[in-house]
């Protein structure tokens, strides 16, 4: 699965540089994280709930930094196991660009791969989760490092449509 995209943060580029290399940060906007915890200064372990159709699962994982050119972008790979449920391996490039010295634009191109149970679900539900879940981490770092996003989201379907994706 590949997805890429990018986030307006009314922030400086170097406080979301510190934000993306701040483990307490992340941990706050990443759905289903329990914990995230520096191992090294490019090294850190998580553990992540997911539940993905009928799915639900504890991953344990490894999560590296790499290709560090502060703070302009990284790469941070990332490898997780969720037992009988199967496992989560991909990375992501991450580049921040000045808009203005209070509005950085975070761009993202990400790659995953996964297996075991998950991989049986289709890809349809295994790329519409993985988008929603990328949505929820933009919109949560987004409001936790600048207060609030510069660009408005897309307006939520509503009703029946909104239950059915979840976007309520």
């Amino acid at each position: 699965m590949q997805m890429n995209d990018s986030q307006r943060i009314l922030a400086p580029k170097e406080k979301v540089w510190a934000a993306l290399n701040d483990p307490e940060i992340l941990k706050q906007c990443i759905p289903g994280c329990q914990s995230l915890e520096m191992s090294s200064p490019t090294e850190m372990t998580a553990t992540v709930v997911f539940k993905v159709g009928p799915v639900k699962a504890t991953f344990g994982g490894k999560v590296t930094l790499s290709d560090l050119d502060p703070p302009n972008s990284y790469r941070i790979s990332g490898e997780g196991s969720g037992g009988v449920a199967g496992f989560a391996k991909g990375g992501a490039v991450v580049k921040l660009s000045a808009e203005s010295p209070d509005v950085t634009v975070l761009f993202y191109d990400v790659d995953a791969q996964i297996g075991g149970k998950l991989a049986q679900l289709g890809a349809r539900l295994i790329d519409s989760t993985a988008r929603k879940l990328a949505g929820e981490f933009f919109a949560s770092f987004g409001q936790v490092v600048g207060g609030a996003s510069a660009a408005p989201a897309e307006a939520a379907p509503k009703g029946w449509l909104g239950k059915l994706t979840g976007a309520v």
